[in-house]
């Protein structure tokens, strides 16, 4: 139950270089960097946690048009139950030549008895 892992399995297969906190190879044309925002505890009545609720943000840095890789990470997310709760434009690093884009997510784990 990690949303680092399930975010690695749901992109894996886009083939666009994925790494946790920051790139440390020599960075291609186009890559992700995946960062934990936060956990937290869905509490009920009875103030114990059913729910525990990881969130990430998942950062796509391109040399060019990122459209198609923004839309094939929303597609892949949401098809592996993610909700995305933010999704926005950051900008052009005049230099580094990248446009960054952010695509916020939270996913859902039942508790572990």
């Amino acid at each position: 139950m990690s949303v680092l892992s399930d975010i690695n399995t749901a992109l894996e297969s886009l083939g666009i270089p994925l790494e946790t906190g920051v790139f440390h190879e020599e960075a291609p044309d186009k890559y992700i960097v995946v960062v934990p925002m936060a956990d937290s505890f869905e509490l009920h009545a009875d103030n114990t946690p059913g729910c525990d609720i990881q969130e990430a943000r998942i950062s796509l840095y391109a040399k060019g048009s990122y459209t198609k890789e923004k839309n094939a990470i929303v597609r892949a997310l949401l098809g592996m139950d993610f909700t995305i709760t933010d999704r926005r434009y950051i900008g052009y690093e005049t230099e580094t030549g990248y446009f960054h884009y952010n695509v916020d997510v939270a996913k859902h784990y039942e508790m572990e008895e």
